[in-house]
């Protein structure tokens, strides 16, 4: 069992949100599975949007002797709440989506929601939320790559739990 803080991977906390947005960094983050779901009850607007990917904790500089780096990395669900004017595009798909980078962009009309724009590697995708929540399922695993096995991971999940 780990316990938090996590020196060696320098993880905080498991359970993240929108108030952690200046801490938070998305680059080269492998993306698993994508859902638009529904609240069960009259929730508006009544969309969220769930990612599945493998969060890279840390970045390790190359060890001595060694030419690349290595990653902390932990399986994780980023739930975007009360989504809307969701849009964006997808592929080709028999490619990897990675994370370029997630920027929230302050609302042009007034509203009250941010825009947020993820962009990456096969995909751009822009809605307006309320906010973010972001689980680390498992705890991070060091490896000498930006993504985890689906063994390593536990297969593909948007489980809102974190493991702390």
């Amino acid at each position: 069992m780990i316990s938090l803080p996590h020196e060696p991977s320098g993880l905080a906390k498991a359970t993240w949100t929108d108030a952690d947005f200046p801490e938070m960094g998305w680059h080269d983050c492998r993306i698993h599975a994508v859902s638009v779901g529904e609240y069960e009850d009259d929730t508006l607007p009544p969309a969220r949007l769930l990612l599945d990917l493998d969060y890279i904790v840390r970045w390790m500089p190359p060890a001595d002797g060694e030419a690349h780096f290595t990653f902390w990395i932990a399986p994780a669900t980023l739930v975007f709440e009360r989504a809307w004017q969701i849009d964006g595009r997808l592929g080709p798909l028999h490619e990897a989506m990675e994370i370029a980078d997630i920027h929230r962009l302050d609302p042009t009309d007034g509203g009250p929601e941010p825009w947020w724009h993820i962009e990456g590697q096969n995909f751009d995708l822009r809605l307006r939320a309320a906010g973010y929540t972001q689980y680390l399922r498992l705890p991070p695993r060091h490896v000498r790559r930006q993504v985890l096995t689906p063994g390593e991971r536990g297969g593909s999940s948007l489980t809102e739990r974190s493991f702390a």
